[in-house]
């Protein structure tokens, strides 16, 4: 009984101790995360190992595991560029973005987990201060706003290609132009739209007054034609089958057939 406090007491210093060391060694590392490895006593940041995945890990406590986000994630910037003739525009943008899952030990030895500020915001101003100075306000406020989301997108991944970053995509969210500017814009847009209103009109008007045109003239063509075929001896013949169906009336009483001056029968008697 004397010496049980004696071998209890060193036991739960080692409990203790180990309980420490599980503690600092123990990585749990979240969904959509990845960690970089940092060595104290090694080569420091491993690089030619993959990362941790998720899960948990067991890591010699004197290193430290760096966690990084390696789903696809969101970051939204407020630029003041300027337009082809010198404006200051207002762009709101984001960037749908990812480090490189395989380059993530180099991306944390060159650019630090700070990598969205030193490396991707900066390349999305350069290239939309680039892009948009290619363009006038009109452009940006109406035709162009596509092609030139496309442009900025093309050029921030030439630069963040070679840095450890997939850019997946750049989202043009809002084009602000001075007051105005957007209101000239408006009344231009609105003067132009007036304008092919009427022209429309115009056109519409043309092909109407066209048509009747060919209608009057085909009418005018077959009166012509018809009259150049009426001869004495057609109308004579008409005019008594007229008189026929006539004679067949019931009002119809007395039928004189003769000559008269158009050498047509004379009807007499009706009611």
């Amino acid at each position: 009984m004397d010496k049980l406090p004696k071998i209890a007491l060193p036991a739960i210093v080692i409990i203790i101790v180990l309980t420490i060391l599980i503690s600092k060694s123990a990585i749990t590392i979240g969904s959509g995360e990845a960690g970089v490895l940092y060595r104290t006593f090694g080569d420091g940041v491993v690089i030619d190992e993959p990362p941790l995945g998720e899960g948990f890990h067991l890591v010699a406590p004197w290193n430290k595991v760096f966690v990084y986000e390696v789903r696809q994630q969101e970051v939204f910037e407020k630029m003041k560029v300027l337009s082809s003739n010198g404006l200051d525009i207002q762009l709101d943008a984001s960037a749908w973005f990812q480090p490189n899952y395989g380059d993530l030990g180099r991306l944390h030895q060159e650019k630090g987990e700070m990598y969205k500020e030193r490396i991707l915001l900066p390349a999305i101003r350069s290239a939309a201060r680039s892009v948009v100075g290619r363009y006038t306000p009109e452009q940006l406020y109406s035709s162009k706003r596509d092609a030139i989301q496309n442009e900025i997108y093309q050029e921030t991944k030439k630069i963040v290609e070679d840095q450890y970053i997939q850019l997946n995509e750049i989202l043009v969210r809002d084009v602000t132009l001075p007051e105005t500017i957007k209101n000239a814009i408006e009344r231009k847009l609105k003067q132009e739209q007036e304008s092919l209103e009427y022209e429309f009109r115009l056109i519409t008007a043309d092909k109407e007054a066209q048509r009747q045109r060919i209608e009057a003239q085909g009418k005018a063509d077959a009166n012509r034609i018809l009259s150049a075929s009426l001869t004495d001896k057609i109308l004579q013949d008409k005019g008594i089958e007229a008189t026929l169906k006539l004679s067949e009336s019931p009002n119809a009483k007395v039928v004189v057939v003769g000559s008269g001056e158009s050498g047509l029968p004379i009807i007499l008697g009706n009611n």
